[in-house]
C-alpha cells in the first residue's frame, strides 16, 4: 500500500522515525542502524511497507529496497512476524541473511534475539529456494554515523527493543565501547553488541 515514504525527517527515537510528509507525520518503525542515518530537518525517501492488524497499522522504514525486500521475504516463513523480521535485518545484513539460509548457517540465524536453533531449520527449510542470489545488498554509507555522546543511547535502546533487558543491554554497550572511537558506527556498534550477547 504503501512502497515509500519521502519528506522531512521530523523526529528521530530510540525505535522509530517521524517523516514530514504533507503536513502529516508519518511514524516508521526502524531499526538502529537505519536511524543512525536520520537527520532532523533533513530530506529523506525511506522504502516502507504497511502491517496490517485487526487492532493496528504499522508503517515500516527501511534503509534501502533490499532490506525492505528481505524483510517481507522472511515473514513468509511460518513463525516469522514483523518484529522477528525486524529484529533479523536488524542484526543481519541482507546478504549476510541470504547466505545463511543458502548455507544452512543456523548458528547465525541464531544471533537474532527470539530465534532458536528450531527456528532457524525451520526459516532454512522454507526459505532456501526463495532467498534468490547474494551480492545485490547495499551497505550503510559511509558518514551513517552519530556523535559520540548518543550513539550509547541509541545502541542501547535498539537491544531492549529487540528484547534484550536494559541490564543486559547497558553491559553490551560497555563492551562495546572501546570500538567506538572518535565517529561511532551505530550500525556497526549494534552488530557488534548483538554478537557478544548471543555468545553470553
Amino acid at each position: 500500500m504503501i512502497a515509500f515514504v519521502r519528506g522531512e525527517v521530523a523526529a528521530v527515537g530510540l525505535t522509530s522515525a517521524v517523516v514530514a510528509v504533507g503536513g502529516i507525520g508519518l511514524e516508521l518503525q526502524c531499526t538502529p542502524g537505519t536511524l543512525a542515518t536520520l537527520r532532523r530537518g533533513e530530506q529523506v525517501t525511506l522504502p516502507s511497507t504497511l502491517v496490517v492488524r485487526e487492532d493496528s497499522l504499522t508503517l515500516f522504514g527501511f534503509l534501502d529496497d533490499d532490506e525492505k525486500q528481505v524483510f517481507q521475504l522472511v515473514q513468509t516463513a511460518s513463525g516469522v512476524g514483523p518484529k522477528v523480521a525486524q529484529a533479523m535485518v536488524a542484526v543481519l545484513r541482507p546478504d549476510e541473511l541470504r547466505r545463511a539460509v543458502r548455507d544452512e548457517d543456523v548458528k547465525t540465524l541464531t544471533r537474532v534475539p527470539g530465534i532458536g536453533p528450531k527456528g532457524a531449520q525451520r526459516i532454512i527449510l522454507e526459505l532456501k529456494d526463495k532467498v534468490g542470489v547474494a551480492g545485490t545488498a547495499a551497505t550503510l554509507p559511509d558518514g551513517t554515523t552519530t556523535g559520540a555522546a548518543g550513539w550509547r543511547e541509541q545502541v542501547h535502546g535498539g537491544l531492549v527493543g529487540l528484547g534484550w533487558t536494559a541490564k543486559e543491554a547497558e553491559k553490551a554497550v560497555e563492551g562495546v565501547a572501546p570500538q567506538a572511537g572518535d565517529a561511532p558506527d551505530v550500525g556497526a556498534l549494534l552488530r557488534a553488541a548483538l554478537q557478544s550477547l548471543s555468545r553470553a
